[in-house]
């Protein structure tokens, strides 16, 4: 009995031993020929990656064409660098397959991965790659390359608050001047003035003997100016001159030209960098003729964020066709959102526009609508209140100024708020003689007059309230006749600030920061709490009843007396929308405020910036 079981345990110990050593052996076999392939598509990988083309090319079955497409691989994805790394060997005999990632860092950072299979056959020299294209890109064919292209990247759009887009991509015709080929084909001074000839009345400034000085002296075309498709179309027979050269660009133009052009001009140097996003990459599979005949690649470009505006297209619309039915003088509107001091409207007509955007920089006496200023400085000094009365002669003498209300009308002894509602100069001069030096000033910066606004996209001067210890001079500032300027932005500000209770800073583009540089002050709540009432009277009963049918208004009126005439001023606010109108030599304020009237009934009822 134990002989027989020392037997058996020597037989079952024996077959496990069997069974590990045949394992083992056939493991290092499959090693052995999976490795001969592998490693002879990585010497393959590895000279393709290190720029050896011919090394690699020397592992194939086909060197000459191989070596060549490699290199091509390499120019046309114009890439940086490449690493590529194989995966399980299938082996049949004296054939394999070695699947390949292939990663390409092309141009900008980017990253491109992708899969393909390399085929290996063995012969008496031993393992070789049999070439076929596919062994650098599956879809890559015998007489192909691949290519990298970039993309041009969507253009972000620009829209008002109201949702719409009111700035798209456009082309004009780029006008340059080759003096090579004005020389080779006539004279360069005649092209020149020929070209000037056409284009004067369309580029100003452009001078003959300059541009072909300029252009003369250096090799590359000199930049003329560009102008609309239309006008090229227009003029294209004109412009067949020798020397002129013209391109097609793209740039950013308005959707509408009728919506705020001067604007717009702005806005669009402001952004147009910005707009362009990041460009997106294809790599495409090219015939030998350069037509692709196939995209492996697409990574589209990523646009930049949306530029957002505060102008509002309803706002904006509104101002617009109200100062437009002024003929013959300048006038412009300017409106913002009390609460916030955004911007929501710049309307200048044709006749304004031609002086730039002087709604925003252009500098006035403000006239009687300075009153909210002297008002507010007088109850901050609580020198006076709404009912106090106080006098309103037809003329009162200050030092050696003797100052008159319009035609010489007196009130006599009245409330304040009266005064203020029929714009008594006396009253106003009055009360400013009997302040301090900085008064004026300090009320004024409350309330955002004489602050350096930089605003991303305009031009922006509010205005300038000098400290003023002269009596008569500071006399003079009290009822906006003195030193004292303002634009139809900074009076606009002003009613913002009657209405929130504070200044507001303007802005233009959302997320744009404006800086804010200058004196700084502030008014307590009850200083406006005593105005608006008094800026509703001038409505009410005041000379601005002509609009007193536009909803609940509050507002001051200004002639501005200057040579040859007088600016006509309006400037207030209804609910969260504040406004100031200028007519240049518009005479009587009521045309300021009948524009302004227009404006208001034209903005949608139940509108809310």
């Amino acid at each position: 009995m134990p002989s027989r079981f020392r037997a058996r345990r020597t037989r079952t110990v024996l077959i496990p031993v069997l069974v590990v050593v045949s394992l083992v052996l056939a493991s290092t076999s499959c090693a052995t020929e999976d490795d001969g392939p592998r490693s002879a598509a990585q010497s393959f990988l590895n000279g393709f990656a290190d720029h050896d083309f011919a090394g690699a090319a020397s592992l194939t079955t086909d060197p000459q064409r191989s070596r060549s497409q490699l290199a091509e691989t390499w120019t046309g994805l114009a890439a940086t660098s490449m690493s590529a790394s194989t995966g399980r060997v299938r082996i049949d005999r004296d054939v394999a397959d070695v699947p390949v990632t292939y990663t390409w860092t092309l141009p900008g950072g980017r990253t491109w991965e992708y899969s393909a299979n390399i085929a290996m056959g063995r012969s008496d020299a031993g393992w070789s790659v049999r070439w076929k294209s596919s062994a650098i890109h599956p879809k890559l064919g015998a007489d192909q390359q691949l290519s990298l292209s970039q993309t041009s990247p969507p253009r972000a759009a620009v829209n008002e608050s109201d949702g719409s887009e009111v700035m798209v991509d456009g082309t004009v015709v780029g006008v340059s001047f080759d003096a090579a080929k004005a020389a080779a084909s006539g004279s360069v001074s005649d092209s020149a003035h020929r070209l000037v000839e056409v284009l004067g009345p369309l580029i100003p400034g452009l001078n003959p003997q300059v541009i072909a000085e300029r252009s003369t002296a250096q090799s590359d075309p000199l930049p003329i100016g560009r102008i609309q498709t239309a006008d090229f179309d227009r003029l294209r027979d004109r412009l067949a001159v020798p020397g002129i050269v013209t391109t097609d660009q793209s740039v950013l133009v308005p959707r509408d030209p009728g919506f705020a052009p001067a604007v717009l001009a702005k806005v669009r140097d402001q952004v147009a960098g910005g707009l362009t996003g990041a460009s997106g990459w294809r790599v495409s599979v090219l015939n030998p003729n350069g037509l692709v005949a196939d995209v492996v690649a697409d990574e589209p470009g990523k646009p930049a964020p949306a530029v957002l505006l505060t102008l509002s297209r309803s706002v904006q619309d509104a101002a617009q066709r109200a100062v437009n039915a002024v003929q013959g003088k300048q006038a412009m509107l300017v409106a913002v959102q009390a609460s916030t001091g955004k911007i929501l409207a710049i309307a200048q007509n044709a006749d304004a526009d031609r002086d730039g955007l002087i709604a925003t920089a252009g500098l006035y006496p403000p006239g009687s609508t300075f009153k909210m200023v002297t008002s507010a400085a007088a109850f901050h000094d609580k020198m006076t209140e709404p009912e106090a009365i106080v006098p309103c002669p037809g003329e009162i003498q200050i030092g050696e100024r003797s100052i008159p209300n319009y035609d010489g009308f007196s009130l006599g002894a009245v409330p304040l708020r009266t005064a203020f509602a029929h714009s008594c100069n006396t009253t106003f001069a009055d009360l400013a003689s009997r302040m301090g030096p900085t008064d004026l000033a300090h009320a004024a910066a409350a309330m955002g007059l004489s602050a350096v606004y930089d605003v991303p996209g305009l031009d922006v001067k509010s205005g300038s309230v000098p400290v003023e210890p002269e009596l008569v001079p500071r006399s003079e500032d009290g009822f906006g006749q003195g030193k004292v300027l303002a634009s139809p932005l900074g009076m606009a500000l002003v009613a913002a600030a009657a209405a929130s209770g504070h200044a507001q800073v303007p802005s233009l583009i959302d997320g744009r920061e404006t800086k804010v540089t200058g004196p700084k002050a502030s008014l307590e709540a009850e200083v406006y709490q005593r105005l608006r009432p008094m800026m509703r009277a001038v409505v009410t009963e005041g000379t601005a009843t002509s609009v007193a049918e536009s909803g609940e208004v509050y507002g001051k009126t200004g002639e501005a007396e200057v040579a040859g005439g007088s600016h006509a001023w309006f400037a207030g606010y209804r609910g969260d929308i504040a406004f100031a109108t200028l007519i240049v030599l518009g005479g009587d304020s009521t045309n300021s405020v009948n524009v302004s009237r227009d404006f208001l009934n034209g903005v949608p009822e139940g509108y809310r910036p």
